[in-house]
């Protein structure tokens, strides 16, 4: 998967589990991200989003 538009790949990781009625996704952190899931947030797009840590040094935001 190519992650040089890591928006359009976030996005489509909401579609797709939206699509698959998931509770949750989870995409690669990055403070572009949070700022829009904070957006998308706000508009009521989504019910909340999180900041984990995967692996030591490597975080993830899950989505529901």
């Amino acid at each position: 998967m190519s992650m040089s538009d890591p928006l359009g790949d976030m996005l489509t990781r909401i579609r797709n589990a939206q699509a698959r009625k998931l509770a949750s996704v989870t995409t690669p952190a990055s403070n572009l991200r949070a700022n829009v899931l904070e957006v998308l947030l706000k508009e009521g797009y989504i019910r909340s989003y999180e900041r984990t840590e995967a692996a030591p040094g490597m975080s993830e935001i899950r989505i529901e």
